[in-house]
């Protein structure tokens, strides 16, 4: 299981856990409640190159369509088919079932440039206010 207080965030609400020089990206649990009830997501395919702080791919609630952004740069080597088919399981669990794709990254040291857990948390409740 992923704890949350362990992980790396971006700004726009993915999270990064990275082992070695693969990082394993979701969204956050505020950002699955913020969009309610999810409908659908677009992920990119194995092999894409990704650019830190652009979009990736889509999630579709019944409020709104969200882009993803890359936390990270570098190439997807999986993506997480069973919420591809049943995006419920990412309202479930967003930070174990629930993870969207692996990157294997460019700079591994760009990590440690995201929020921490403590960081993102305050964050979280200034959006909410």
């Amino acid at each position: 299981m992923i704890d949350p207080k362990t992980l790396r965030y971006a700004a726009t609400h993915e999270w990064v856990q990275l082992e070695g020089d693969i990082a394993t990206i979701g969204i956050s649990r505020f950002a699955v409640d913020q969009l309610t009830d999810l409908i659908m997501i677009d992920l990119p395919a194995v092999g894409k190159k990704l650019t830190a702080g652009k979009s990736f791919g889509e999630i579709e609630s019944v409020k709104a369509v969200s882009d993803l952004y890359a936390p990270v740069s570098g190439e997807v080597v999986a993506i997480n088919d069973t919420i591809k088919t049943d995006v419920t399981k990412l309202a479930d669990d967003p930070y174990t079932a629930g993870w969207l794709i692996k990157v294997k990254v460019d700079d591994p040291s760009s990590v440690s440039a995201l929020l921490d857990a403590a960081s993102y948390d305050r964050q979280v409740a200034d959006e909410a206010h």
